[in-house]
């Protein structure tokens, strides 16, 4: 059965812009907040130590960073969409893809967006503590399955596996990591924090969350084919991931892994942050718990493997996180 249905452009028009309004001013209210009660020294959080406590330079580095997620208020400023269309120029090119298309499918899919992310502030009344799985050889044998699960969030990344292996891992997952060439369908109540390295891989969000649900609810194509929930896909900003190359790693390597900006998010979404499931092997390869090494000579690929392990490393001695070293 077809559904038809009759819109006032008016009354829409009218419906988006309050919509806008109270998501800019619900965003700026929330990070005045947290920052406002930094400065006063007031407890942000019920932990017995706060992640912004006890070190300026760190909670410097924490603030100045551009807002981490893109919502239906906050997107991608225009210069910032050309400079991608730079970046990939050839793929345009060879696909004969249209930018304006390009553009409009961006602003068709915030348009579908909540005013702002999912992600609850911080509030002294509260320790909302986090777990950051990786997909590190070293959580095989862990035994670290119940730790992980007791933990408010349990965030995962690319194709990590759970089946046959929730004893050192967990089986729960509410936050999940990935970007095109590592996705895999997700449960209706886990979070997609979806990572754009290129302009493209908004296309295939669009297509492949967006679109789909859309077609899912005229009943044309069988829901199981849906990735993610679109009520809970939240979008990481492209100036956040460029923040954590330059600020926290020094623009060493092409770009940061997914791991490690998946630990400087995690800060902004916890009070107190577990690391799990990180580092090379011995031969400083980034092997995973649940297939066997093929590229045993990859070692980090692009990434600045070593020196972002050094980074979460000092993290660990600081007190701001605590890093879990597994088997």
């Amino acid at each position: 059965m077809r559904y038809r249905v009759r819109f006032c452009p008016l009354a829409i028009t009218l419906l988006l812009l309050f919509i806008a309004a109270a998501g800019l001013l619900a965003g700026f209210l929330l990070k005045f907040s947290i920052r406002w009660r930094i400065l006063l020294g007031s407890r942000v959080c019920a932990c017995s130590k706060c992640l912004t406590e006890g070190d300026s330079c760190f909670t410097e580095l924490v603030n100045e960073a551009p807002e981490p997620f893109l919502s239906g208020t906050l997107r991608p400023p225009p210069d910032a969409f050309k400079c991608r269309l730079m970046l990939n120029f050839s793929w345009i090119k060879k696909k004969k893809k249209n930018p304006k298309n390009i553009q409009l499918k961006e602003i068709q899919m915030f348009q579908m967006f909540p005013p702002f992310p999912n992600v609850a502030a911080p509030s002294p009344d509260r320790c909302k503590t986090c777990a950051v799985v990786g997909n590190s050889h070293n959580l095989k044998g862990s035994d670290y399955g119940s730790l992980i699960d007791s933990h408010d969030i349990v965030i995962r990344m690319n194709r990590a596996k759970i089946e046959s292996y929730e004893g050192d891992v967990g089986a729960k997952t509410t936050h999940h990591i990935m970007y095109p060439h590592s996705a895999v369908n997700l449960e209706n109540n886990t979070s997609l924090v979806f990572f754009p390295f290129k302009i493209r891989d908004f296309e295939w969000l669009f297509k492949n969350c967006f679109l789909i649900s859309i077609k899912t609810f005229l009943n044309s194509i069988p829901k199981s084919k849906t990735i993610a929930n679109k009520d809970l896909v939240v979008i990481l900003n492209p100036a956040f991931m460029k923040y954590v190359h330059q600020a926290w790693l020094g623009s060493k390597g092409r770009w940061a892994s997914t791991g490690f900006m998946t630990v400087v998010l995690s800060l902004y979404m916890c009070d107190q942050v577990n690391v799990f499931g990180f580092g090379a092997d011995k031969n400083g390869n980034w092997s995973h718990y649940f297939e066997k090494l093929r590229k045993k000579r990859l070692k980090t690929g692009v990434h600045p493997g070593k020196h972002e392990f050094q980074v979460i490393q000092k993290l660990h001695k600081k007190k701001k996180i605590r890093l879990y070293s597994g088997h």
